[in-house]
């Protein structure tokens, strides 16, 4: 792996965390649930190399896109500066939400849902459209 992703939320020592990732050889990622404010992640923008937005409570796919998340986003952007920091976004993203969240700030999108919906063992073609539908939508 060239980036491991730990939930703030799973850990009692984030700081810890990130550290171990790195030691290991890795980029380290911290992912926020919904209801995890921004500025917990403040003290950490030194030691990450990605922050990752849930946009959905983590647990299965398919939920729908939290909207107050945008100004979540907005916020880590601000935080993050100039800093070389992916702004990763995972939950609900499909052709209406991509957009909203690369406008806010986000580089990154992790779409599920929206790439393999209609799609099959028998028809993987459907996925390459999906994925071009969603980056249509951001460009």
């Amino acid at each position: 792996a060239d980036i491991i992703t730990a939930h703030y939320e799973a850990t009692p020592h984030p700081h810890r965390a990130m550290q171990a990732i790195r030691a290991a050889g890795c980029k380290a990622g911290i992912a926020l649930n919904p209801g995890t404010p921004a500025e917990s992640v403040e003290y950490l923008l030194d030691s990450i190399d990605l922050v990752c937005v849930m946009t959905v409570n983590p647990g299965f796919g398919g939920q729908s896109f939290i909207r107050s998340q945008v100004d979540k986003i907005k916020k880590l952007k601000s935080m993050i500066g100039s800093r070389n920091i992916f702004l990763e976004i995972d939950g609900g993203i499909d052709t209406k939400t991509a957009s909203l969240v690369v406008d806010a700030g986000a580089n990154v999108l992790v779409a599920g849902s929206a790439v393999f919906k209609g799609g099959s063992v028998e028809n993987t073609s459907i996925y390459g459209e999906n994925i071009l539908a969603i980056r249509n939508s951001i460009a």
